[in-house]
């Protein structure tokens, strides 16, 4: 079906608490591992994952006769004996399927036992034999190419006007070198799944943004009809993206599962372990040049940007398709290379492209705006597009101006000083800076859902999305309830089983519209077939594939990033002190969740800013920093006393009937450049790799 009306908001927009926090607050939610005790399981058994030493060479021989004489451990799968795949197109999840070794950790065995001490001491007993061969794991030193295309199908080149001829007119050019580290995913649940197989069906409890995306991944490879494979996740801790894809894991347990059928098999991916096998931000370098007049209108924008794929498997980090519309220009040229490395496979985190593009785009604005002599606010407001650059279409509502503006007079921009390293605060140099956010509005087709009134004015309502913690649980009853025009206690909303109607991936800020267009579809269909006041056990069920003007219309959400950074002038160390977010996200359907995902944007850029910084020691293709003691994620000491977030008052009916666009990724996108710019601000430094730590003030 194809379409919904807009609905009148009375749910939509209002403040409710988690409807799944009790539960989560008293442990009684279960998460992936934590399956089979409600279901009467008492004797699972733990899988335990075993790397490969090197990485790139074969495997000659896996001896797990030590490992197989320890109590309790019931069996070591490896690419002799586990069960095989009807496809290995997939490289990642082609996994014991053959001696070949791609990157160093990929599972080569997996260790059965009843317990997990027994399963985790069985898997450092077992001796991995391998005949190495040279690998290649630095992109600095790598062959680069050109993909078919970038991830989200961005095309990979483009241009548009004669760069060469704006850049030669032009009274200022900045051009420099943009740097960002490798990003971990870091969420608090680790990878986990528990799996059974009683010979017909493989049932998985898994921790994942999309049961249904598992399903159809692993039931092919597995050679099974996609309808004998369940995926079930009630509730999951976090993902940030990297639980957006299958990845290794899940295909380990499901083959153990296979190997013992009858038994539930229970996998949690240690923390050093997630480091290698479930998908990471890589690397990026990104060459920014700007050209400009003397008052700082842009003339030309050139963005090349180089990352690190795998050999095993392709992923390209879309960096530049920021630049082609963020800001107006004459000419823009933008590219993409890529190299394929004997390396883990990278994969989405949070604002994939967007974050590591808006860092190098938005200090590089900054940088011209010192240049031209230029408020930086201003800068921004001066190259304001009056249509999309890339595609020439009107834009939905583009609010940037607004956000820039409330957002400084919020964060009392008014009064800065112009020159750096003026501001001091006793051993302090304190600066403040700015930086611009967008994130395209992504819609998904293909999202069911299903209605069926029962007793007493309530309505079961059914849809297979996942909530990631995000709060999706709650917004979709609140926009349900509106759907019906019931109160949100009529709601009763069952998610995350792939025995629901079919649901697209929590992720690409892309869950909440998509799936709410579905329910406000078909509640409307609902209300079509069978009236306001229906007897109980009466149902609907549509798919939705088609709801937002993306033909006629550009659409984005935008948003503007202000901090204050405070250096100390002995020891460089560095504090953001003020971090506040302003935002044009459409209509807000829960002010409390939505807060709470805008902040955790903010915090995530500045752990991405500060603190996160990846290294792999490419003499063994082997990520050094692999635990949260070495890769520091922002803990509550470095948070920001003052941390604040704002939107807009809006409601945007061409993106989803409820008005309401995804918030999920934009607030880490221009976060770390804020910060980054503040730093200078404060230091008269510039930085333009992250993290921005002490040693580069001292």
């Amino acid at each position: 079906m194809s379409g919904a009306r807009p609905v009148t908001a009375r749910e939509v927009g209002r403040p409710r608490a988690r409807v799944d926090g009790p539960l989560k607050v008293t442990g009684h939610a279960l998460y992936a591992v934590e399956h089979g005790s409600d279901e009467g399981v008492t004797d699972p058994l733990t899988a335990w994952l075993v790397g490969a030493p090197v990485a790139r060479g074969r495997v000659v021989r896996i001896d797990a006769t030590e490992a197989l004489a320890g109590d309790g451990v019931v069996a070591v799968l490896d690419h002799t004996g586990a069960h095989r795949l009807e496809s290995v197109d997939d490289g990642e999840l082609a996994i014991l399927q053959d001696d070949r070794i791609h990157y160093r950790g990929q599972v080569v065995a997996v260790v059965l036992a009843e317990t997990s001490e027994a399963a985790r001491e069985a898997a450092r007993l077992v001796h991995v034999h391998v005949d190495a061969e040279p690998h290649e794991a630095d992109l600095d030193a790598a062959d680069l190419y050109a993909p078919e295309q970038v991830n989200a199908g961005h095309e990979t080149d483009w241009d548009d006007g004669d760069v060469a001829a704006g850049s030669t007119g032009a009274a200022v050019v900045v051009e420099h070198e943009y740097r960002t580290p490798f990003e971990h995913n870091s969420p608090m649940e680790p990878h986990a799944a528990s799996a059974h197989w009683d010979g017909e069906t493989l049932t998985l409890w898994d921790s994942t943004q999309a049961v249904h995306g598992v399903a159809k991944t692993l039931a092919p490879m597995l050679g099974l009809d996609v309808e004998r494979v369940r995926v079930r996740a009630p509730y999951v801790g976090g993902g940030f993206g990297s639980k957006g894809l299958p990845h290794s894991p899940e295909m380990a347990v499901a083959l153990a599962a296979m190997a013992a059928p009858g038994r539930w098999v229970r996998l949690a991916v240690t923390r050093q372990q997630m480091f290698a096998l479930t998908g990471y931000r890589t690397e990026t370098r990104s060459r920014v040049r700007l050209a400009a007049e003397p008052d700082g209108r842009l003339l030309a924008v050139e963005h090349h940007a180089v990352s690190q794929s795998s050999r095993v498997k392709e992923f390209a980090e879309q960096t530049a398709s920021i630049a082609r519309m963020m800001y107006a220009a004459p000419a823009r040229s933008t590219t993409h290379r890529i190299a394929a490395l004997d390396v883990a496979v990278p994969s989405w985190m949070r604002a994939p492209g967007e974050m590591p593009g808006a860092f190098a785009q938005e200090v590089a604005m900054d940088e011209l705006a010192v240049a031209c002599g230029v408020d930086p606010v201003d800068l921004r407001v001066r190259n304001e597009p009056a249509t999309d650059p890339e595609t020439g279409k009107p834009w939905n509502d583009r609010r940037l101006v607004e956000c820039l503006e409330q957002g400084a007079a919020r964060f009392g921009w008014s009064g800065r000083a112009a020159e750096p390293r003026t501001v001091v605060d006793g051993d302090w140099l304190v600066g403040t800076g700015v930086a611009a956010a967008t994130y395209p509005t992504l819609w998904m087709p293909g999202n069911a859902a299903r209605i069926e009134s029962r007793a007493g004015g309530r309505y079961a309502v059914s849809i297979g999305a996942v909530d990631i913690g995000t709060g999706a649980r709650t917004v979709l009853g609140q926009i349900a309830a509106d759907a019906l025009e019931v109160d949100v206690d009529a709601i009763v909303l069952a998610i995350g089983d792939t025995s629901l109607p079919a649901a697209t991936v929590a992720g690409g800020s892309a869950g909440t519209g998509s799936w709410g267009t579905a329910i406000v579809q078909t509640a409307q269909q609902f209300r079509a077939d069978h009236g306001t006041d229906p007897v109980p056990g009466l149902h609907t069920q549509t798919t939705t594939e088609a709801y937002p003007d993306m033909e006629g219309h550009a659409l984005h959400s935008f948003g503007a990033v202000f901090a204050e950074v405070r250096v100390d002038r002995w020891t460089g160390e560095v504090r953001c002190s003020r971090l506040h977010g302003t935002y044009s996200v459409g209509r807000v359907v829960n002010p409390t969740t939505a807060r709470s995902q805008l902040y955790g944007g903010l915090l995530m850029g500045l752990s991405g800013a500060l603190h996160e910084d990846g290294v792999r020691d490419p003499r063994f293709g082997h990520v050094v920093t692999q635990d949260l003691a070495s890769y520091h994620v922002a803990a509550h000491a470095d948070v920001p006393p003052d941390l604040d977030v704002a939107w807009l008052e809006e409601s945007d009916e061409l993106a989803t009937p409820y008005g309401g666009r995804g918030i999920g990724e934009i607030g880490i996108v221009g976060t770390a450049a804020a910060i980054a710019n503040a730093a200078w601000h404060a230091t008269g430094v510039r930085v333009r790799a992250l993290p921005v730590t002490a040693d580069r003030f001292v």
